[in-house]
């Protein structure tokens, strides 16, 4: 983990019609990573990328891709979502009824392994799995679509999540995801959190996605 905190570029909020050209904004303007939801209109009521886009992102950038699984039955799909380019891949602790197995399995494909929290799912479940996670996502919305509104009430989660990192003595990303912006960001980090997933706050056609991610950046910097 780096003391930097990155801004990863939440790609279900660019213009899927220049989704190279948007990736590339996002490398250029200064994201650390790339952000790709995978949604199997199961575990959340959405439907969205898969493995094809991985591997087209994939081409368009040298950033690391940080694939976020929410579906159901991830096994099945994590070799594909690595073969084409995944650096890390994230599942739901809801959606693992075998969650040490599923990490085995990623960081078996040679990729970071990641735990994401629905905003009901207590901190305490990973104390059993935190020796394999690399990332933990909190999410700060119910997960399922972009450009929701912030849940404040996870920020003592994000809290206790970085007190256990902190005692595992590993270098873990602590990530937060929903309705992050210049108004959250800051509360975001002050919990703890050191990667800030951004959609709708970068890719907006009010500004350009290096001036988002600026911003992001000049909000808490202080």
């Amino acid at each position: 983990m780096s003391n930097a905190i990155q801004v990863a570029a939440s790609i279900l909020a660019a213009d899927f019609a220049r989704m190279g050209e948007q990736v590339q904004e996002a490398e250029q303007g200064g994201a650390g990573l790339i952000h790709i939801d995978v949604m199997d209109g199961r575990f959340v009521p959405n439907l969205t990328l898969g493995a094809v886009m991985i591997g087209a992102i994939k081409r368009s950038t040298k950033l690391p891709l940080d694939v976020h699984a929410m579906i159901v039955e991830p096994d099945h799909l994590v070799g594909d979502f690595a073969k084409a380019g995944a650096s890390r891949i994230t599942v739901h602790i809801e959606a693992c009824p075998n969650l040490h197995r599923t990490l085995q399995a990623i960081k078996g494909l040679g990729c970071g392994a990641g735990v994401a929290l629905n905003p009901h799912t207590p901190a305490s479940l990973l104390s059993e799995v935190i020796h394999m996670v690399d990332v933990m996502i909190v999410m700060s919305v119910n997960p399922g679509f972009g450009g929701q509104a912030f849940l404040p009430e996870v920020l003592p989660k994000a809290r206790q999540l970085r007190q256990m990192i902190h005692d595992s003595g590993r270098a873990i990303d602590l990530e937060i995801d929903g309705g992050v912006n210049t108004e959250t960001a800051p509360k975001c980090v002050e919990a703890g959190v050191n990667v800030l997933i951004a959609g709708s706050s970068i890719y907006n056609p009010k500004f350009s996605v290096k001036a988002g991610i600026d911003a992001l950046k000049e909000s808490v910097s202080g």
